[in-house]
């Protein structure tokens, strides 16, 4: 099993750092999210930076997933606006930034890039909310299937595709595409999904290419260092196992920042450690 650490983890640190903070601590991987402050995608040397950031991973022997969560990348006073929900002239600017993400990822090489739907406007009906989402994320898919990209889908705790049922729908509306699959958080499967964690994980198996996880408990999305929350670790990561998983599991602890390097330290100490755990029942 390899084992990732979130870049909107350590916003304190410039991403060279970040990358080498990482790696030094022994992960396989970085979950990169571009930022204004990390591979900002509308620099006007983007091409330039991501080329130095492939380089580096190489240097490092990082593995990457792309994930596009950055809360004010697109407006500087609304969080995560606009969305894939909005009316197509208003969801352009996010479908712009995906599809950015997606060169981006292609040209990092990258495992997946990450995304989810958005919270539904209250301008916007629901059956709006669902024709804009899948148009949206058609665009996008034809992006990622010309660039050779995997697309990982994320459920959001309160977002018009909060759960694994709600993703399951998203990919027969789309016709089950072969490049759309899953991105799961552990946490979340805590928070709201009607079933166990372990048993969360083997319903997600057949879709999954990215996985998140921290602590959670249920009801409350909270990202939890390991430990603080509810979830009994080692059999979920021995299901992960069991279903054959082999991307990253990316530690997912966006308001550690001002701790990230100690985080990350005993994040994959717990996460070792958990893992033999499982195995050894």
């Amino acid at each position: 099993m390899r084992f990732a650490y979130g870049t909107n983890g350590l916003t304190n640190h410039r991403l060279d750092e970040a990358l080498a903070v990482v790696a030094a601590l022994g992960y396989d991987g970085v979950a990169l999210t571009l930022d204004a402050g990390h591979l900002d995608p509308y620099a006007s040397d983007i091409g330039h930076q991501v080329g130095r950031v492939a380089k580096r991973l190489g240097e490092l022997g990082l593995a990457v997933v792309i994930e596009t969560g950055g809360r004010y990348v697109l407006d500087p006073f609304r969080k995560h606006h606009p969305t894939l929900l909005h009316p197509v002239e208003t969801a352009a600017a996010r479908i712009d930034l995906l599809c950015r993400a997606v060169r981006i990822g292609a040209d990092l090489g990258a495992e997946a890039v990450s995304f989810w739907s958005g919270i539904r406007p209250p301008e916007v009906t629901a059956d709006d909310a669902w024709d804009n989402l899948a148009r949206g994320v058609a665009t996008v898919l034809d992006e990622a299937v010309a660039r050779d990209v995997t697309l990982g889908f994320e459920p959001e705790p309160g977002m018009l595709v909060e759960d694994i049922s709600g993703f399951e729908g998203l990919h027969a509306l789309m016709g089950s595409p072969e490049r759309l699959g899953l991105t799961l958080d552990i946490g979340h499967c805590r928070c709201l999904e009607p079933i166990p964690v372990p048993d969360c994980v083997r319903r997600a198996g057949p879709y999954l290419v990215n996985v998140q996880i921290e602590d959670m408990r249920r009801g409350v999305h909270e990202h939890l260092e390991f430990g603080e929350g509810e979830i009994d670790f080692p059999p979920v990561l021995a299901a992960l196992d069991e279903v054959g998983y082999r991307g990253l599991v990316g530690v997912e602890l966006p308001r550690h920042s001002h701790a990230g390097p100690a985080v990350a330290e005993r994040s994959l100490r717990f996460l070792r450690e958990n893992q033999k755990g499982g195995q050894d029942r």
